[in-house]
């Protein structure tokens, strides 16, 4: 078995009501219920708004800045953390990620011995 994360990117400015949240939230229960078994970690983000950013110059210092790391419509909303046996069924399982105002990436956690 592997672990792979997925990363839910998404336009924030889509989902702004209390109710697409409520429903987003909804959503995001089945799918963890559905998966339950896979599943090792995951949480979602605070809005982009609340980014700090850090760039290291090569020389030591490091310029922090507001906001998030590059400036993009659909931003990292969230992350689940899988296991699955190969990256078939990871890409299963994240077909099944809520995320109708953005998509998913799937990545491998890269195992370092």
């Amino acid at each position: 078995m592997s672990e792979y994360l997925i990363l839910i990117h998404q336009d924030q400015e889509k989902v702004q009501t209390p109710e697409m949240w409520a429903q987003l939230g909804v959503e995001h229960q089945k799918f963890g219920e559905n998966n339950a078994h896979a599943l090792r970690g995951g949480n979602p983000l605070q809005p982009t708004s609340t980014a700090t950013s850090i760039r290291g110059d090569g020389n030591g210092a490091f310029t922090v800045t507001d906001g998030p790391f590059v400036e993009t419509k659909e931003a990292l909303g969230g992350y689940y953390l899988i296991e699955a046996a190969d990256l078939d069924e990871a890409l299963a399982i994240a077909k099944q990620v809520p995320a109708s105002f953005g998509g998913v990436e799937v990545r491998p956690i890269l195992t370092l011995a």
